[in-house]
């Protein structure tokens, strides 16, 4: 078991993050709370009630000291955070370093772009039910802006429905992955973009079915080449996993010997539970 020690006082009041509408009781929650948050920090967080709080509940005057010039100067967010984070000590350094990257490249983004980039990044913690809300929420407001004579740029579009097409293939929708997908092609044909519709096809449809789609069609047909030899070294690497080779026993066994396999399966769950609850 992993013990932390904590750095000031367990606070009897929380401090509820600006925007994300999240109660904290120390400074480690504060942490972790902006680690998980960090595509939606902004400069809301900078402010003299969170000093007073860090000061009058956590018991750390030095730090909210540290903290006051970066409030009252309007210092930069990423500054701000990572002051926290490395006196706290909850998180390690690299940790701490990829925040601050994504607190500075968030900073030169206008406001659309910074709220792509904060559903991108659900993308990418595999929250994949919030990044389609979200990516939704974007191109509605697309349709909105184009309504009002102001058309976004089809690259920035043509993102926006790759990503969405990313996030509902991570669900393993594969139908609706696609359709976003070929949007993002016919928006922008770039090659990233096709590749990822034409895996998408290929697991929705039949050999022949695909065959078909593919002819005549000679990027498309390049693409298709330089995806079966990926997909054959992936399922290549897959197939040399522990996991593989488990599960692939395991089916084995079930052919075999269905009682073993049921007993087992039961003791595997129990397992799995108690590491679980740990």
């Amino acid at each position: 078991m992993r013990v932390s020690v904590c750095v000031g006082e367990y606070a009897k009041t929380p401090y509820c993050v600006p925007e994300l509408g999240i109660n904290v009781f120390s400074m480690e929650e504060l942490c972790y709370c902006m680690k998980e948050n960090v595509f939606l920090l902004d400069f809301s967080i900078i402010n003299d009630g969170l000093l007073d709080w860090i000061d009058r509940e956590c018991g750390l005057r030095e730090l909210a000291r540290q903290l006051h010039s970066y409030a009252h100067k309007q210092g930069s967010l990423s500054v701000f955070v990572t002051t926290i984070l490395r006196y706290v000590g909850f998180l390690d350094e690299e940790t701490i370093r990829e925040i601050e990257q994504v607190l500075k490249r968030g900073a030169g983004l206008s406001g659309i772009e910074k709220r792509r980039s904060q559903i991108d990044y659900l993308t990418g913690k595999k929250k994949y039910q919030a990044a389609i809300r979200g990516y939704d929420e974007l191109l509605r407001n697309w349709r909105e802006q184009e309504a009002g004579g102001e058309p976004a740029s089809k690259d920035f579009l043509a993102r926006i429905w790759h990503n969405k097409g990313v996030a509902c293939a991570g669900l393993m929708l594969y139908d609706r992955a696609a359709e976003c997908f070929e949007k993002a092609v016919e928006l922008d044909g770039r090659e990233d973009y096709l590749r990822d519709y034409l895996a998408a096809m290929r697991i929705l449809l039949s050999e022949e079915d695909y065959v078909a789609l593919v002819s005549g069609r000679g990027e498309w047909y390049r693409q298709t080449l330089e995806l079966e030899k990926r997909l054959e070294k992936i399922t290549g690497e897959w197939e040399e996993q522990p996991d593989y080779l488990r599960l692939y026993n395991r089916r084995e066994l079930r052919s075999r010997d269905k009682q073993r396999y049921d007993e087992e399966n039961e003791c595997l769950t129990e397992a799995l539970k108690d590491s679980y609850r740990m």
